[in-house]
């Protein structure tokens, strides 16, 4: 006689709530898919500097060659946000996770500029391991710790770091085309322990189908495809969040690069001091989610967008030369950012922007917990757009207005419409609260 089956119970979410070590192994298993995915990006970042020189690459290709993970990733995040809703976020990440693993050994095979482009743009595609793993952590994660757990599953942009430190020694020692094969077992590993250890969320489509829920899905209407998309009060979020996250991730890929052209570092060293940015903003983010599980951090976004606003302000003027005619002879004026001072600065804005990421991220989930797949989905393609644009401008500014720093500035421009955008949504919304 066969034992009956046992069915979940569901909570209020049509999600089942999560127990014992399933929390655990979620917090901490997704975080390393997300490092994994983002250090898989960050190849280009470093050796994109080295092939520009090899293979003739110019800084237009090379522009682009970066934002073709972020472009493709941007788009593929809010579908693989749905389909981890529907299938669950776990299976999606094992998919996303299996498909980059030929992506990169493909990438060590190339040898032209289009073979390049296509590997970016799959490699792209583990986006949907990002968005799916957010849905999965959302779901799972103890409700009281949400913005700690989100925090640190954010916090996995950190995985850049590893790009910066092993990719030029194994380049150095190996050549090149070693260097993406040095993900491929860390991805495999990951991929069975996310297989063997973690459990698939069980929401209530999922669930047998017993009499009363065959009864309910029947009379269930379908939804027209409008419904799929998020919500206005979803898209002015989203939008926030797109700022930071957008601006990091473009940042972080584009940084040796500027540091080898700027301060005519080496490779190496150039990747070290990039270091000084992203770890701040994986740890700013870590913060920004533990501070907003205490207490309301919608105002936050405020102080962390001012602070964000000078740094980038004072990173945006060029090295200049300026005489001033007094009255007892001339005056010579010359600024030229030092590399410590750059480097501060861009530690500051870091930690600010990882700050306003897990914070932003929190009030996402306190609003909208009950539809995380949309809305940070929505968040992470937003984002994932804007950071895909950043390259071009960057080479705008190089090869176009002929100033390095334009970068810097259209970063200050892109925030003050932010900040105004808020500022009207805060005066228009019930409350004068946004």
């Amino acid at each position: 006689m066969n034992a009956a089956r046992k069915v979940p119970v569901v909570d209020a979410q049509g999600v089942v709530p999560a127990h014992g070590y399933r929390s655990l192994v979620v917090v901490l298993l997704s975080p390393l898919a997300f490092a994994l995915v983002f250090a898989s990006w960050t190849i280009f970042a470093v050796l994109g500097v080295e092939l520009k020189g090899a293979l003739g690459f110019g800084e237009v290709q090379f522009a682009v060659l970066l934002a073709m993970p972020m472009f493709t990733g941007g788009l593929a995040a809010l579908p693989m946000a749905l389909l981890a809703k529907r299938i669950g976020g776990r299976r999606v990440m094992i998919g996303c996770l299996l498909l980059i693993g030929p992506l990169l050994w493909g990438l060590s095979q190339s040898r032209d500029y289009g073979n390049f482009l296509l590997a970016g743009a799959g490699l792209g595609l583990g986006a949907g391991s990002l968005a799916a793993g957010l849905v999965y952590v959302a779901t799972l994660c103890p409700r009281r710790h949400a913005g700690l757990a989100l925090g640190l599953y954010g916090a996995g942009m950190l995985g850049a770091g590893l790009t910066y430190f092993l990719l030029p020694l194994i380049s150095q020692a190996y050549g090149w085309p070693a260097a993406p094969k040095l993900y491929l077992l860390p991805i495999g590993l990951v991929t069975l322990l996310l297989w063997l250890f973690a459990d698939d969320e069980a929401h209530a489509d999922a669930l047998p189908a017993t009499k009363g829920r065959r009864q309910a899905l029947s009379s269930r209407p379908l939804r027209p495809w409008r419904e799929w998309l998020p919500p206005p009060a979803v898209w002015r979020l989203a939008l926030y969040y797109s700022f930071f996250y957008g601006a990091f991730v473009a940042l972080a890929l584009w940084l040796p690069a500027y540091l080898v052209a700027h301060y005519a570092l080496s490779l190496k060293s150039a990747a070290l001091w990039a270091l000084l940015f992203t770890l701040p903003g994986g740890l700013g983010q870590i913060l920004g989610g533990a501070l907003a599980d205490r207490r309301d951090f919608r105002d936050l976004r405020w102080w962390v967008s001012a602070c964000v606003m000078v740094c980038l302000f004072v990173l945006s003027y060029p090295d200049f030369t300026m005489q001033i005619h007094g009255v007892h002879g001339d005056l010579s004026l010359r600024f030229s950012m030092p590399l410590g001072g750059f480097v501060a600065l861009l530690a500051v804005m870091g930690l600010a922007m990882g700050v306003g990421k897990g914070s932003l991220m929190c009030l996402l989930y306190r609003e909208y917990a009950d539809d995380m797949a949309r809305a940070g989905g929505l968040a992470l393609a937003l984002g994932g757009l804007f950071a895909g644009l950043l390259p071009l401008m960057f080479v705008v500014g190089n090869e176009w207005i002929g100033v390095r720093t334009a970068g810097f500035m259209f970063l200050y421009a892109a925030l003050a419409v932010c900040m105004l955008t808020m500022l009207w949504d805060r005066r228009t919304r019930p409350g004068g609260s946004a």
